[in-house]
């Protein structure tokens, strides 16, 4: 069965985060997917790179226990949804942390002292729910798109090997009404399964 992790970075758990998160794993579950919520907040995940990580970064120890807690949820599953608000164009502080904590060398890639980059995450495929206060002709006029795009696809997605997967905004979340929001996240969560099924049938 086809599994996937969806992490979702938000402290409020009435948040339309946490909505979307939950229509995601509904959408999944019906389409015969496996699936875990991995709740940053509520875990009380540590997100500063602490001198441990450092130690373990440039491969002098071992990874924290709660890396190698997250590392081993990611080692079980082929598909890893990343759903969070958009906070200055970017994800929010717990989400990057999670990342740059997670994401080291040794085991998102291999890099020696004075060797070149092997990416090690060619099994992964990465999908983005970016929740958005701000309207879609503003992220375009703006680069706002593309500035998240640079940074989360092509900076850590494509650095560590993993494939992109679909990438889905919430636009105008602050501004639509209670009725559209509901709609439309429940349509988001459906293009996601069927990206994810149609991404499994494709041959390797």
């Amino acid at each position: 069965m086809t599994r996937a992790l969806i992490v979702v970075a938000h402290p409020d758990l009435g948040s339309l985060s946490h909505r979307v998160a939950a229509e995601v794993g509904d959408a999944l579950t019906d389409a015969g997917v496996s699936s875990e919520v991995a709740d940053l907040a509520a875990e009380k995940f540590d997100p500063r790179f602490n001198a441990g990580d450092r130690s373990a970064y440039r491969r002098g120890a071992a990874v924290p226990g709660d890396v190698a807690a997250e590392q081993k949820r990611l080692d079980r599953v082929e598909h890893l949804i990343l759903v969070f608000p958009v906070y200055w164009w970017s994800m929010p502080a717990l989400l990057k942390g999670w990342i740059d904590r997670v994401f080291v060398n040794g085991w998102a890639f291999d890099q020696p002292e004075g060797g070149s980059l092997t990416p090690k995450l060619q099994r992964l495929t990465i999908h983005l729910v970016p929740i958005a206060g701000g309207d879609a002709d503003g992220y375009q006029r703006h680069g706002y798109g593309t500035s998240l795009s640079t940074q989360i696809e092509h900076g850590i997605v494509d650095f560590c090997g993993a494939r992109r997967g679909s990438t889905r905004y919430l636009y105008d979340s602050e501004t639509k009404t209670a009725t559209a929001l509901a709609e439309e996240t429940k349509q988001l969560a459906q293009d996601i399964a069927q990206a994810i099924t149609a991404a499994d049938r494709l041959p390797v």
